[in-house]
């Protein structure tokens, strides 16, 4: 197959205002990251890292870009941008405990490679699904200006990446939202064998910023002079006048997308045509031309970069293998959280428990100054359920923001403004709807503590439950999607003054917490609830009734069905409102099977799969030789959620109750 690269025209230089010192840093500053990624090539090949994503070709990008930058300015990087971390002159040696998975890296052996953040250089990595990192540009520029300072963001993505949803979302809300995020999209020709050609149906990349309403703009990616002077001119001009960019770096990538890869789909002559355009070589040629660079500079720095190369790895490799204990590791999934308590005075007033929720939510405003709520419709329209009504006129517009529908975007966009130091409440309409931003929630929001200490600030709102004759999806209890994963923090409360107070310790928590508040409890529950701040501790579940004869488990809606039944027959039972899901109150679980005997564990989701499953494990493996009768568990049939009464009465596990209870006592 023959590379149509007749497109491909020389490099040309044009010296601008750069002085002679510059021009020899910018090709000293090229030459470093070549010269380590060629070192990482050889230690490769000896097994003493295990993959290497090359950016050889692609160097003058990096550099240039990160030149323009003020270094409090955060980045967000990719694979092949190694000339950014040297840019911000990270220690090398910590780079090289990075790739070898040795505590001296940013990761402390949990992550490879460039997946890491440093609040430290304001360095933000990617994770491997790429698009992701666009939308938490976004919030580290939100938050920003919040602050009403005056700096860009830059975001990193190849043109593969560009396919992906989170591209579009991210520039659709960036451009809305007026944010200051520069995207810089380097143009390297494949998405590893995937050619342009096969990824986008448009000339240029440049041109997918035309939809969005964004100024574009394509660079000469190989021409170190372009880059550095565009992009510097463009971000003085975004810091003044904040909007986003979109920058299209036209390059190529010279080796494999990793290593393992190889380039045999890459035709030669496209090969050799790029590799003429080699950015360090062409550049070096013309510092020589101008006389700007002698033969014995140019080995001088060689000279320096080796050694420094040298006795950096020296460090890295004399440091130990990486070693830890599962206390360690159990530890360092949540941020230590220091529950200050705040108890409810006796001032009380009977509300709903959506009344309840919209409450507290307006006090933890009122108590954190720094933050933000964010989702579709809730500011002049209060949100679908009223409980933001109201909010925009004490809060304006900066902190209730109203989104695009794009749950990934913005739940990323959440990430971001935790970066950066902004709280953030995300109200997912339903929370049937995270499935369009589960992503971020399981591979950004729950990983993020454990693999660089970064807590992610933020609680999601889950308006769920069936009952309402919702249908298929708008009614589903999906708690159990979560409860698996570590990192997440879960609450499910059943009252209105529970509600209150756990929402208010979920925004106080730097860990992200999933907050699922039940549909047909908002408007059909009321209670008598303290109307001052104060917050309830998580794990702790709360005993509605006293009884000898079973132990009855549930959370949500499940806990008022128990409620009435045992009301109603007399039942002597004790009843547990879990209240939260992780952390879970094993504690009291375990000292009421120890007292009757016999347990029946109740949810409202299906099932197969769902928690009531591992809390009956959890009981048989602690409280076995207590029990007196089989563990019984009930929730909903195996179907999603139908849409007629008839049939969703017929899905809900409600009219099983009582026959399950009675199956116990009589066992």
């Amino acid at each position: 197959m023959r590379s149509k690269n007749k497109s491909i025209k020389p490099i040309v230089f044009d010296k601008r205002n750069f002085t002679s010192l510059q021009l020899i840093d910018f090709y000293k500053s090229m030459l470093k990251p070549r010269m380590i990624e060629e070192k990482m090539l050889i230690l490769l090949r000896q097994g003493k890292i295990s993959k290497w994503f090359s950016g050889i070709g692609q160097e003058a990008i990096a550099i240039g870009v990160a030149s323009a930058l003020n270094s409090d300015e955060y980045i967000l990087p990719m694979h092949r941008n190694l000339g950014v971390f040297t840019s911000r002159n990270i220690p090398l040696h910590k780079l090289f405990s990075q790739w070898q998975g040795k505590k001296g890296g940013f990761t402390n052996g949990r992550d490879r490679s460039f997946h890491f953040g440093t609040q430290e250089f304001k360095i933000i990595g990617m994770i491997s699904h790429l698009g992701p990192q666009l939308g938490v540009a976004n919030g580290i520029a939100l938050a920003h200006l919040l602050k009403n300072e005056q700096k860009v963001t830059v975001v990193f993505c190849g043109e593969g990446g560009t396919s992906e949803g989170d591209f579009h979302e991210a520039l659709n809300i960036a451009s809305v939202w007026k944010l200051p995020v520069m995207f810089c999209i380097e143009n390297n020709g494949y998405g590893l064998s995937t050619p342009s050609s096969q990824q986008f149906n448009c000339k240029n990349i440049a041109d997918k910023g035309i939809g969005y309403g964004m100024e574009s703009h394509i660079i000469e990616g190989n021409n170190i002079l372009d880059v550095a002077y565009k992009v510097n001119k463009l971000a003085k001009k975004m810091r003044s006048n904040p909007k986003p960019v979109l920058v299209e770096f036209k390059t190529f990538r010279m080796r494999g997308h990793e290593e393992a890869s190889g380039t045999k789909y890459v035709p030669q002559d496209l090969l050799t045509s790029w590799g003429r355009k080699d950015p360090i070589e062409n550049f070096h040629n013309f510092l020589k031309k101008e006389k700007i660079l002698s033969e014995e500079v140019d080995v001088l720095l060689k000279e320096e970069i080796i050694q420094e190369i040298n006795e950096h790895l020296k460090i890295a490799f004399d440091e130990p293998e990486i070693s830890s204990t599962i206390e360690n590791e159990l530890n360092d999934v949540y941020k230590n959280f220091n529950f200050i308590e705040e108890k409810p005075t006796e001032n009380t007033k009977t509300i709903r428990f959506v009344d309840a929720i919209s409450l507290g939510l307006k006090q933890s405003m009122q108590q954190n100054k720094n933050l933000v709520i964010m989702g579709q419709d809730i500011a002049e329209y209060g949100g679908v359920f009223k409980i933001t009504e109201g909010f925009l006129e004490e809060f304006g517009l900066k902190r209730v923001r109203n989104t695009p529908i794009c749950e990934s975007g913005i739940i990323e966009a959440a990430y971001g403004l935790s970066i950066n130091g902004v709280k953030s409440v995300v109200e997912l309409q339903f929370s049937d709807f995270i499935t369009s931003g589960f992503n971020p929630v399981i591979n950004l929001l729950a990983k993020s503590y454990y693999r660089w200490n970064q807590p992610a600030d933020i609680v999601l709102r889950m308006p769920c439950g069936a009952g309402v004759g919702a249908g298929p999806f708008h009614s589903q209890t999906n708690e159990a999607w979560f409860t698996k994963t570590p990192g997440l923090k879960i609450v499910y409360p059943a009252f209105p003054k529970d509600a209150k107070g756990l929402l208010a310790t979920a925004i106080e928590d730097e860990n992200p917490v999933l907050f699922f508040e039940h549909k047909k409890l908002y408007r059909s529950i009321s209670q008598e609830v303290p109307l001052n701040y104060y917050k309830i501790p998580f794990g702790k579940a709360a005993i509605l009734n006293e009884g000898i004869s079973l132990s009855i488990i549930a959370y949500g809606a499940a806990v008022h069905w128990a409620l009435e039944v045992i009301e109603k027959n007399f039942i002597s039972a004790d009843l547990i409102d879990l209240r939260t899901l992780q952390p879970l109150d094993t504690e009291t679980i375990f000292a009421s099977v120890k007292k009757t005997g016999k347990v029946l564990i109740l949810q409202e989701d299906s099932l197969f799969g769902g928690i009531a499953s591992d809390i009956s494990a959890i009981i048989t493996e602690n409280c076995f030789k207590y029990l007196d009768a089989p563990i019984k568990r009930l929730g909903s049939i195996e179907t999603p959620i139908p849409f007629a009464k008839n049939l969703e009465n017929n899905y809900l596990p409600i009219d099983s109750i009582l026959v399950e209870i009675q199956y116990l006592l009589n066992y």
